[in-house]
């Protein structure tokens, strides 16, 4: 059989789409091995998954002052030893690396033993630790057009994010049921992440009582965000978050309020979910977001509201002009070219491992 090794990590983003390749790269006949941090949050989520993994020493690379800059180089030094002695004993065809600082020292490892790499940028620009792999790479996938211009020309490749084949599985009336809502009123769905979005959350319940004239609403709060004054509303459904349900969740949901990750928002034009974006602002973040919302709405994927500018009528404006255009949105995403990815991305691996 052929190998791969999977590597990424540090997030739970540079996880979730490498576990979204398994059941295609298993099905192409690949033994999938998966290499990263001895204890960080990869190694908890590959434990669900049929998948050797293997532990390295890794550092972060930091671009401001930390006693951890004199030490962690050592950290990587040690991690690119342990990652070359690993992929010497297993022979891996391809490596294939999500990101992350973890995937340093194994992309250059296999590369220095002449092992194809294959990368994948999430986010507009690529990090710190892509930039370092990029120069030993086969080709990088990224997610948008616009990181197309950061990348070789000779190397780049618009696929898309990798999404959860079990995703688009859900089931439209699981869901209504599990909310107790009815078939014939729409789904207005809200979702801001793990943590929630309390800015958000909180606009959506002031204007509660008049969505609810047109919407169901099923609202992804967050942990310890729910309003115990609301859990008997009817038509109104609140969750901290979702795991194996979330499918069919989506599959109910007519339109999408969300934050502009990348990899959230990929899964969403996957779905094809006509959706609105409020991105994380700049003071919150490093201000990815923002460009990640940027590039969805120039593209017609979404309806971007920038968070400062919330008032109740003109977020109950933007949510009404998105329903009653909803079609155009579904017609766009449905011709982006980047709904297919896993093939896209596991046609990339083969052929790199063909010209071995």
């Amino acid at each position: 059989m052929k190998k791969i090794v999977l590597t990424g990590g540090g997030t739970a983003g540079h996880v979730t789409p490498n576990i979204a390749l398994l059941p295609a790269l298993q099905e192409a006949g690949y033994e999938v091995y998966y290499m990263g941090s001895y204890d960080g949050i990869e190694k908890k989520l590959i434990a669900d998954f049929d998948v050797p993994y293997q532990g390295i020493s890794t550092g972060k690379f930091r671009r401001y002052l930390d006693l951890k800059n004199f030490t962690d180089p050592f950290r990587v030094i040690k991690g690119y030893g342990e990652a070359k002695k690993y992929l010497k004993e297993l022979q891996p065809d391809v490596v294939f690396s999500k990101g992350g600082f973890v995937s340093v020292p194994v992309v250059r490892a296999a590369a220095a033993l002449h092992i194809p790499c294959i990368l994948h940028e999430s986010d507009m620009t690529p990090g710190l630790a892509n930039k370092l792999c990029i120069p030993v790479a086969t080709k990088v996938c990224c997610n948008f057009p616009e990181t197309l211009k950061y990348l070789p020309e000779d190397k780049a490749v618009l696929t898309g994010s990798p999404i959860r084949k079990e995703l688009a599985q859900g089931n439209k009336l699981a869901g209504l049921d599990m909310c107790g809502f009815t078939a014939n009123k729409p789904v207005l769905m809200i979702i801001g992440g793990s943590l929630g979005a309390e800015n958000v959350n909180a606009a959506v319940r002031r204007i509660l009582p008049t969505l609810l004239e047109t919407f169901q609403v099923v609202h992804l709060c967050g942990k310890g965000k729910m309003d115990n004054l609301l859990l008997n509303t009817p038509g109104y459904k609140q969750f901290e978050y979702l795991k194996a349900e979330l499918k069919d969740i989506f599959a109910m949901a007519d339109i999408v309020i969300s934050r502009a990750g990348a990899n959230a928002i990929c899964e969403i034009l996957a779905l094809q979910k006509p959706n609105l974006l409020i991105p994380l602002p700049a003071t919150s973040s490093r201000g990815d977001q923002l460009l990640n919302a940027k590039s969805f709405q120039d593209q017609g994927f979404s309806i971007v509201l920038q968070e400062e500018d919330i008032t109740d009528q003109l977020l109950l404006e933007k949510i009404n002009e998105l329903y009653d255009h909803r079609a155009e949105y579904v017609e766009t995403m449905k011709n982006s070219g980047q709904l297919d990815s896993i093939a896209t991305i596991v046609g990339l691996i083969e052929a790199a491992v063909a010209a071995k």
